[in-house]
């Protein structure tokens, strides 16, 4: 994906063609990256542009590799720092207008969810496993006349 280099209406995060959860290391190395591709020394553009988008690569180096800055821009640009998981607006507006609404989903927990079909083949193996070792000590143990019934 090329990263847009405009300061009008996009985030410093587009600008440098990372993910707001990007870390420190992969900001950087966008920042290098791109600031190769833009030099107004190393790039085939006109200077004048190669000059604006330089600049406008550095404004969001700066925010973004700073802590405080980053965390600043983020609070004032709706970027959340911590993943949370958001109630779904349908859901918020039932709520608000009803205020005995409760979740029809028995699985209120987002972890606590049934099995896919993989792993309850994964779960009837394991089982099918310990059912057949207990046969199988049962077995040695009779051949053997250590086990008598």
């Amino acid at each position: 994906m090329e990263p847009v280099l405009s300061a009008q209406s996009q985030s410093y995060y587009a600008i440098l063609g990372v993910s707001p959860w990007a870390s420190p290391i992969e900001v950087r190395r966008a920042y290098r990256e791109l600031s190769k591709r833009y030099h107004p020394d190393t790039t085939h553009l006109p200077v004048a542009i190669a000059q604006e988008k330089f600049h406008v690569l550095n404004q969001a180096y700066a925010t973004l590799s700073n802590p405080e800055k980053r965390k600043l821009y983020d609070l004032n640009h709706g970027y959340s720092r911590v993943s949370v998981m958001q109630v779904p607006s349908t859901v918020r507006n039932q709520r608000s207008s009803n205020p005995s609404f409760s979740s029809r989903s028995a699985y209120l927990d987002p972890s606590d969810r049934p099995l896919s079909s993989g792993e309850l083949f994964a779960v009837l193996l394991l089982g099918a496993t310990f059912v057949g070792c207990l046969l199988l000590v049962t077995l040695i143990g009779l051949s053997n006349g250590e086990i008598t019934f």
